[in-house]
């Protein structure tokens, strides 16, 4: 095991980013090769139909970008992809999808790198092939650096760059609009409509940016709101802006012209009267700042994929290393290097054609993620937005997506074929010996044959996730047993007449009325999912208002009987909360079902002396399974 430098660990990363950065990360990955260089190449193998590709590349997105979207609400990890395929299927298919999400960000990153280059060489016809490449290699280099000083100044520099992006795109089409000739569209599909389901494989890749978002989610703010509200609004924006430009430079330019171009906005800026002579170069300088920010958005988050595969130990230990900065810095610098490589020594064409194709095959494992994680029915299964029309939407996504591969040709699935026999021999000769985990597929399975064959594992990770991501503070539940109502009962009482003495209790510190408390408590008496273990009981309820929160811990020596049933309770605890603390209420509920479980309760709370005692058992048990 190395050692870790100075300052550096393998702990949680900074909490810096909110939904403007969210935002203009996911669009700043969407707005570059998409828009000012394939929809030339596009339109030289599909003609004006190129429209229903990019249509079509949009719509089939829409499942993969919600489950995305309910996968990261639930568990905000860096690694995004790789994590919910790695704690869905197995480690095996994670080694192989954080494969595919490092090198597809990657090569979509070093496209756009390379894209700076093109156009500056039209900024500058002097400058040769090998300039082109340095000049890429060189905003690398500027990116690796802002990168490994700080998400947060990442971040800003995006907003920035992407603000100013969107301006010049929606100058262009409010300028070019006026002056689209129809006649343009007459021979509207020339190769047929086969081609606009291969072309719409190809450009596919225009939209895979948009959940990079997810990479980083766990140094996202409120990433329950912020991940989808921003990948939403990335989705529609840019979806709409590629169809305004995509049918303006149609319109503006001509037919001959725009399929044997590679800047294809920039022979169209030129074509409309108002700024021709200036507006090619125009677009030319928006087009280098598109590409610098999917550059910059897709460095920050391809360098969190191996850090998550170093955190599980699917890669080497310096992987996982965070600097005392809050960056992964080892991670930066190797995705650098590769995306370097891969500037200097691949072309524009295999670039696209391998940065589509792994895109759509980690859409697909995402899509079979978000089933499994919903079948499995695990506990602490939470997330704060959930994929409507579950499983429709995704087994649609999942015909859609096999059937663009199939469009795409043999090559491309042998492609994947290669991408499949890479992660999984790495992980047959370098993991599988290493880790060992649970998964949710497992809890599936388990669920189908009716075997126990799992333990909590699975659980307790995503209970800690939920604790992170609500930022809820344990030291407040610890204050709350600490101060909260205990009811120490050495006499039998019936149902009513406890729930009498708890309603009397309470009526003052929840300000609900006494009759009313009585009746949510007797109501939830006769649900029998409220014993959770033999002897033991949670009563939980909402209640009505604003700041509300309290919970009752009952001891009854003689024990609670509510049905035949049921063995007699000696163990009770009682939650009230209103809905404003809906987060702790759960994380209460979790710690509480957890205390539960542990074999040395139920005797030590039977035998314990005094108020006290039963406050301190209960903590006790809490904190030997918070360090289990």
């Amino acid at each position: 095991m190395c050692s870790m430098g100075h300052g550096e660990k393998t702990g949680n990363l900074k909490k810096e980013l909110r939904l403007l950065e969210v935002f203009s990360i996911a669009s700043g990955a969407m707005i570059s090769s998409g828009l000012f260089v394939l929809p030339a190449i596009a339109y030289a193998k599909t003609g004006p139909a190129v429209l229903l590709s990019y249509l079509i590349a949009s719509l089939l997105v829409i499942p993969p970008m919600i489950a995305k979207a309910e996968l990261s609400t639930a568990m905000p990890k860096a690694g995004g992809t790789y994590f919910f395929i790695d704690r869905s299927m197995g480690p095996l298919m994670g080694t192989i999808g954080g494969f595919a999400a490092w090198f597809s960000l990657a090569f979509k990153s070093a496209f756009a790198l390379v894209g700076i280059g093109v156009f500056a060489i039209l900024l500058n016809p002097g400058f040769s092939q090998l300039q082109m490449k340095l000049i890429a290699v060189f905003f690398c280099i500027v990116f690796t650096i802002i990168n490994i000083y700080g998400v947060k100044h990442s971040g800003k520099t995006q907003i920035i760059m992407v603000m100013g992006l969107l301006f010049l795109l929606l100058s262009y089409i409010l300028l070019g609009i006026f002056f689209v000739d129809m006649d343009n569209f007459t021979n509207f599909a020339p190769f047929g409509y086969g081609s606009i389901f291969s072309t719409a494989g190809l450009i596919f890749v225009s939209f895979g940016g948009l959940t990079k978002i997810c990479s980083i989610a766990e140094e996202c703010k409120k990433p329950g709101r912020t991940i989808p509200l921003g990948m939403f609004l990335s989705w529609s924006i840019i979806s709409i802006i590629y169809l305004l430009i995509i049918f303006v430079t149609i319109g503006v330019t001509n037919p001959l012209d725009l399929g044997n171009t590679l800047t294809p906005l920039t022979l169209g800026a030129d074509s409309i009267p108002l700024i021709a002579g200036i507006g090619g170069s125009v677009m030319a300088m928006a087009a280098i700042l598109s590409f610098i920010t999917t550059a910059n958005a897709g460095l920050l988050a391809a360098s969190r994929n191996p850090m998550a595969m170093g955190k599980d130990q699917l890669l080497p230990e310096p992987f996982a290393r965070i600097s005392k900065r809050g960056t992964p810095t080892f991670s930066i610098l190797f995705t650098s290097i590769f995306m370097i490589i891969v500037i200097l020594f691949l072309d524009i064409e295999s670039l696209v054609k391998t940065a589509s194709l792994l895109k759509i095959l980690l859409f697909l494992f995402i899509l079979l993620s978000i089933i499994i994680m919903r079948e499995s029915k695990i506990r602490n299964y939470r997330p704060k937005f959930r994929s409507p029309f579950y499983p429709y939407i995704q087994i649609i996504g999942i015909i859609g997506l096999l059937f663009l591969i199939i469009q795409m040709g043999l090559v491309p699935m042998l492609l994947v074929g290669c991408f499949i026999l890479f992660g999984f021999l790495w992980y047959w000769f370098y993991a599988r010996d290493k880790i060992w985990r649970e998964y949710s597929l497992m809890h599936v399975i388990e669920r189908l044959t009716g075997e126990k064959s799992t333990t909590y594992m699975t659980d307790k990770e995503l209970r800690e996730i939920l604790i992170d991501r609500d930022e809820i503070d344990k030291k407040r539940f610890k204050q709350l047993i600490r101060s909260c109502t205990v009811l120490d009962l050495y006499k039998y009482l019936p149902p009513d007449e406890l729930f009498k003495v708890i309603s009397k209790k309470l009526t003052k510190k929840v300000q609900i009325r006494e009759k009313t408390l009585f009746r949510l408590l007797k109501s939830r008496s006769t649900d029998s999912n409220v014993v959770i273990h033999p002897g033991m009981a949670i009563f939980s309820t909402r209640v009505k208002g604003h700041n509300k929160f309290e919970i009752v811990l009952v001891r009854t020596k003689k024990g609670l009987v509510i049905s035949e049933d049921i063995d007699p309770i000696h163990c009770i605890f009682i939650i009230l909360a209103t809905k404003d603390f809906e987060s702790f209420y759960y994380h209460c509920l979790m710690w509480l079902v957890q205390i539960s479980e542990d074999k040395k309760f139920k005797k030590s709370w039977i035998e314990a002396k005094s108020e006290q005692n039963l406050r301190d058992i209960l903590l006790d048990s809490w904190k030997r399974h918070e360090t289990d």
